[in-house]
């Protein structure tokens, strides 16, 4: 008897097992149910393995240190600006730099430094190229895809460095009409060579990186500000309309977007900055000049 019932309900188990299984064929719903619970839960755990990942500072942390006047730091601003990056801002006083930025840029100890992950990236070009490159999703492609444009877009950029900031550096430090003349005939020739090269690059479009802002924008972009300054203190217009029309436009295109609006500086303030320091070189000129009379008498 013993076995016979143990038969029965092994059949029982069996015919149970069978109802199940061609059950289950037509409850979708409930299976549909649990993976979609297992999935909110997978979900809520990422979260959290994120959260705790923030936490622990393995998030992308960005600090940026920069000087409030600087036309490279601006650069950066731009950058992550156009980039729509969030940062924390620290204002250096060259007077009293900060241990952070001589241990961060020992070689240069100059702004400005982009801090990413207690990694210090310094110079304003490589700070501007390492964002595009690292967050090549947010905002804006500042870079072009294409080798040979790119190669353009940073021959064009160190141009800039390398001819229009030398050219204003004259233009601070002329002491004579002569030096001053000389120093504006520089400026022009190289603005000259920056409106062909936005005419190359553009194509025809608003700017040097085409339909939207690219690399050599935001190189130049960061003069901008002082392009302004300098005007009001020299009364010396660069981009001038009638000189070069695309840099002109392009002018004003630049400072009518969003981004740059955010991070621009106070042009007074920049304009008070340039008039003292023209008053500090010229008494220093003329103290130089005063013990040189003294000498020969």
């Amino acid at each position: 008897m013993i076995r016979q019932h143990c038969r029965s309900a092994d059949c029982s188990h069996r015919n149970g097992l069978y109802i199940y299984v061609l059950a289950s064929e037509f409850l979708p719903k409930e299976e549909s149910i649990e993976q979609k619970r297992s999935q909110k839960l997978q979900s809520l755990r990422d979260v959290c393995e994120e959260h705790s990942i923030a936490m622990a500072g393995g998030g992308d942390e960005l600090k940026l240190l920069g000087m409030w006047a600087s036309p490279f730091a601006l650069r950066a601003k731009l950058a992550l600006s156009f980039k729509g990056l969030s940062y924390d801002y620290v204002e250096e006083d060259f007077k009293n730099k900060s241990d952070l930025l001589l241990s961060s840029n020992p070689v240069h100890k100059k702004v400005p430094v982009l801090i990413h992950n207690g990694k210090p990236i310094c110079e304003s070009q490589v700070i501007v190229q390492y964002i595009d490159e690292v967050f090549p999703d947010a905002g804006v492609t500042l870079l072009p895809a294409d080798p040979h444009d790119r190669a353009v877009a940073c021959f064009w950029a160190a141009y800039i460095d390398e001819k229009l900031f030398s050219a204003w550096i004259l233009v601070f430090r002329s002491k004579t009409e002569e030096e001053k003349a000389e120093a504006v005939k520089q400026t022009f020739a190289v603005v000259e060579k920056l409106e062909g090269a936005l005419s190359e690059c553009s194509k025809g479009k608003p700017f040097f990186g085409g339909d939207t802002v690219g690399y050599v924008d935001v190189v130049l972009g960061g003069f901008v500000a002082w392009v302004h300054a300098i005007e009001e203190v020299f009364g010396l217009n660069q981009f001038d309309a009638a000189k070069t029309p695309l840099l002109a436009a392009w002018l004003e295109r630049f400072d009518e977007l969003d981004a740059v609006k955010e991070v621009m500086p106070d042009i007074g303030r920049l304009v008070e900055l340039a008039k003292m320091r023209q008053a500090q070189a010229a008494a220093a000129a003329a103290a130089v000049a005063a013990a040189a009379a003294g000498e020969a008498n």
